[in-house]
C-alpha cells in the first residue's frame, strides 16, 4: 500500500491518502483538505473507497462531508465516537472552538455514515484493494482508533504523537483509559513500525517506546 499525506491548514491534522492499486481510503479529513485532497486523487487516477475517521473531533472529520459527496462514498468510524458528527462541536471546550477557527454553520455532516465494532479490540476493515486493521485505543476520545497498514505503518490519530500523547480532558477522555490504552495496545504493536500521528511530525514505535515520557516511565 501507499501512503500520502496532506496537512490541513487548521490545526495542522495529517490528512492521509491511503491507497492499494487505483483503490484509496482518506483517513482525517481535517477542514481545509477537500480540495487538495481531491485534486491529490484525481491526478493519480485512484476511486476513493471511503472516508475514514480515527477519532471524531471536528479538526479530524470537518472536511468529511465534502469528500464523501463528491466521492458519493461512506464515513466510517468506531460506532463510540459517531455521535459527535451530527454537531462537531457538542463535545470540545469553547475555548477550543475558538481556536479552530471554524463556524458551525459551514460544517456539513457525511450524508452516510457506517460506524464499525471492534469486537476483542479490533477488526479487519477492507475498501477493494486497501485493507487496514482497526485497534481500539480509547482514551482521548471513546471510539479513538489506530490504524495499522500491513506491518509497516500506523496511523496513531490522537492518540500517539512524536514525544506526547494526546489529551485526556475533553468530554469522552480519561486518563485511566488513556493509560490502559498504551499499556495493553500501543506496547503491543510491532517496534518496527512507522508512526504517522494526527499531528505533527513522524516517528516509529520502537523511538516512542525508547524515548516518550509517557511510555518509557511505564505510565499506566
Amino acid at each position: 500500500m501507499e501512503l500520502r499525506v496532506v496537512v490541513a491548514p487548521v490545526f495542522g491534522t495529517n490528512c492521509c491518502v491511503v491507497s492499494a492499486g487505483t483503490d484509496c481510503v482518506v483517513v482525517d479529513a481535517g477542514a481545509g483538505v477537500a480540495d487538495a485532497v481531491g485534486r491529490l486523487v484525481d491526478d493519480a487516477g485512484l476511486t476513493p473507497r471511503a472516508v475514514l475517521a480515527t477519532h471524531g473531533h471536528a479538526d479530524h472529520t470537518w472536511d468529511a462531508g465534502a469528500l464523501c459527496a463528491r466521492y458519493d462514498i461512506p464515513m466510517r468510524l468506531h460506532e463510540a465516537d459517531a455521535y459527535r458528527l451530527a454537531e462537531p462541536f457538542a463535545t470540545l471546550s469553547p475555548a477550543l472552538e475558538s481556536a479552530l477557527g471554524l463556524h458551525r454553520d459551514d460544517y456539513r455532516a457525511p450524508d452516510v455514515v457506517e460506524p464499525f465494532a471492534t469486537p476483542g479490540g479490533s477488526t479487519t476493515l477492507t475498501f477493494g484493494a486497501v485493507t487496514l486493521q482497526a485497534l481500539h485505543a480509547p482514551g482521548h476520545t471513546e471510539g479513538s482508533t489506530l490504524y495499522r497498514l500491513d506491518d509497516e505503518v500506523v496511523l496513531s490519530g490522537d492518540v500517539l504523537f512524536a514525544g506526547s500523547i494526546g489529551r485526556t480532558d475533553l468530554h469522552g477522555g480519561s486518563d485511566q483509559v488513556m493509560g490502559e490504552t498504551l499499556r495493553d495496545v500501543v506496547r503491543a504493536l510491532d517496534p518496527g513500525l512507522a508512526v504517522v500521528p494526527g499531528h505533527g511530525p513522524t516517528t516509529t514505535v520502537a523511538h516512542e517506546l525508547g524515548t516518550n515520557p509517557f511510555l518509557a516511565a511505564g505510565r499506566g
